[in-house]
């Protein structure tokens, strides 16, 4: 018969001290004095046993889990940024669970019920949540928020400057004589959608272009021909897109409709995320610092959770640029 695995109970035999005593010397060594904790870990390495992580959990509140939360997986624009967390979390010791709400402000806020005594801490990217939803679930766990911030939310953030973004697009069409610039936005539910439409309204008399806002649109290739429809009954010659995926779709309609581009429409993206270089002609884009953006709020977290010194990080606010490729051209005469 196999040798039994040691216990909690035979460490604190063999050292002396109750099973409690024992059990704080092994995950909370600061609660026993000097003397004692040396003692229980000698015995504890003497007879070859080790904390359990359920054990170690329940002893701490911890469980060393973080839960990553995206309204949509398939977008690209979420890679970079689960590679960003990953790895910063991956250096402090913590696992990520990723969950997908599909857009759904339902399913956010039950992901929210159901994990939130499950993990540690939660990382949640383009919330879909209203303002006072998220402020309340801010008071209760702790969170980071990744493009998605105002006034009385009590926890760090992440912002990327889309908005600023957006602006340089629009500046870029200006440059090259357009006058009549389609925005196909995003969700409804988009705290950067309506920031971006805020700015190009403001942008737009400086610049001397006419804005026509569309939309709300899915972030998605399959919306693009809805909005390539718009845009072009609109008569602009120029469109923003709300992120790359919408852009895909919208060289898509207008390739089948017989619209050139860039020769009788130039098309502009958002993310520059992998195949933005690849479609044909290859997209003009905002470049947004993804995977930066995953280990800024990782790196928040982290500091929020810290068991000796936990602290409130400066909110964070990463820039963009434009990467002007073949989807973009002067304006037709």
């Amino acid at each position: 018969m196999p040798e039994r695995a040691p216990t909690l109970r035979d460490v604190a035999e063999r050292s002396g001290v109750a099973v409690s005593t024992a059990s704080r010397a092994l995950t909370r060594p600061g609660r026993v004095n000097q003397a004692t904790a040396d003692r229980v870990l000698a015995a504890a390495r003497d007879l070859g046993y080790s904390v359990s992580p359920a054990g170690r959990a329940l002893s701490s509140g911890r469980t060393g889990t973080v839960a990553l939360v995206v309204p949509d997986i398939t977008n690209p624009f979420f890679f970079g940024i689960v590679r960003g967390t990953q790895a910063r979390l991956r250096e402090g010791g913590y696992v990520h669970v990723l969950v997908d709400t599909e857009e759904s402000v339902e399913a956010e806020e039950r992901t929210l019920r159901t994990l939130r005594r499950s993990v540690d801490g939660m990382i949640l990217a383009a919330s879909r949540l209203d303002d006072e939803s998220l402020a309340a679930w801010s008071r209760e766990v702790p969170i980071v928020t990744i493009n998605r911030s105002f006034p009385g939310l009590d926890c760090p953030s992440v912002t990327i400057d889309t908005p600023g973004g957006a602006v340089q697009g629009l500046e870029h069409l200006a440059s090259l004589g357009h006058t009549r610039v389609a925005y196909a936005g995003g969700p409804r539910t988009s705290w950067s959608d309506g920031r971006r439409r805020s700015a190009l309204a403001e942008a737009s008399p400086r610049l001397g272009v006419e804005v026509v806002g569309l939309g709300p649109y899915a972030p998605q290739r399959e919306a693009g021909a809805a909005a390539a429809d718009a845009a072009v009954a609109s008569g602009a010659t120029g469109i923003l897109a709300f992120n790359d995926l919408l852009a895909f779709g919208i060289l898509e309609r207008l390739a089948s409709r017989g619209v050139d581009v860039p020769g009788d429409v130039s098309v502009v993206g958002c993310d520059d995320v992998f195949g933005a270089d690849l479609v044909r002609p290859s997209l003009t884009t905002v470049a947004a610092p993804l995977e930066k953006a995953g280990h800024h709020a990782a790196e928040l977290l982290l500091a929020a959770l810290d068991p000796v010194h936990p602290r409130a990080g400066a909110p964070v606010e990463l820039g963009t640029h434009l990467v002007v490729r073949d989807s973009s051209g002067p304006a037709p005469r």
